[in-house]
C-alpha cells in the first residue's frame, strides 16, 4: 500500500444497531462521540437505527415500529376500513 494514503483518524470503530443491540467493528473514519468496549478493548461507538441485521428487505420480517402512537391514532380518527 502506499503510504499516507489512509486519513490519520482511520481507525476501528463499533456499529450498534439500536434495534437490536447488533454490533460489527469495522474500519472507519467517522467521528463518535461515545466509546464502548468490547473484550477489553475500547473503541468508539456509533449508534445506528437500523442496519442489514434489522432491516425488513434483508431479514425478510416486517416490524412495525410505533413509538409515538401513530397508529392507534390513525385507527381511532379513521376507525377500522375493513368493517362493513
Amino acid at each position: 500500500m502506499k503510504k499516507d494514503l489512509h486519513p490519520s483518524d482511520y481507525r476501528e470503530v463499533v456499529f450498534k444497531d439500536m434495534s437490536n443491540d447488533e454490533v460489527f467493528i469495522t474500519r472507519s473514519t467517522v467521528a463518535a462521540k461515545e466509546t464502548i468496549e468490547i473484550d477489553g478493548v475500547t473503541y468508539p461507538l456509533v449508534k445506528l437505527e437500523i442496519t442489514n441485521t434489522s432491516h425488513p428487505f434483508f431479514t425478510g420480517k416486517q416490524k412495525l415500529v410505533d413509538t409515538a402512537g401513530r397508529v392507534d391514532k390513525f385507527r381511532n380518527r379513521y376507525g377500522d376500513r375493513k368493517k362493513k
